[in-house]
């Protein structure tokens, strides 16, 4: 994350994700460097690397035509081929929404969960990297994400897209 101006370190890291952010980070372990944070001001929706770059570029196609705000944060787990979208925790308890989600491949990571993000200790991107970086609190409504998850679904062909971690 080049635009950090004070190093790139675990511990620079994670205050950045602090303060510019407003991500409740911490290191945990130190010793390793990883950096971690309580799903609760912030959820998440993990799903297929194919998936999340539909629902990427149907976020931003919506931003384009001021129909909403864009896509926010995104990570790429590389080694299992998934994308997180990090949201604002405004998902409804309901089993029917889950159950949905469960069938496209999706996971809402809600309140007590842990969530990790990319830290400068990941051994070459291996593990975590930023697709969309945070660059400010902002994040994206979990309800517009999952209405972007279904209409990319309604349309198919997300299946076709390569799963790498790349955009």
């Amino acid at each position: 994350m080049e635009h950090i101006p004070f190093g790139d370190t675990p511990h620079t890291r994670c205050l950045y994700y602090r303060r510019v952010c407003d991500l409740p980070a911490w290191i945990d372990p130190p010793e390793i460097g990883r950096i971690v944070m309580r799903a609760e001001v912030v959820w998440a929706l993990m799903m297929p690397s194919a998936l999340g770059l539909a629902v990427n570029n149907d976020l931003r196609r919506c931003r384009d035509h001021d129909a909403g705000s864009g896509a926010g944060p995104i990570m790429s787990h590389v080694r299992s081929g998934r994308w997180t979208f990090l949201v604002r925790p405004d998902l409804p308890d309901e089993t029917a929404l889950f159950a949905e989600m469960f069938r496209l491949d999706v996971s809402v990571v809600r309140t007590g969960a842990t969530i990790a993000l990319p830290s400068p200790s990941d051994r070459g991107e291996r593990f975590r990297r930023w697709i969309q970086p945070p660059r400010c609190p902002f994040r994206p409504s979990g309800l517009s994400v999952v209405d972007s998850i279904r209409a990319c679904a309604a349309r198919g062909g997300w299946l076709r897209t390569p799963s790498s971690g790349q955009r």
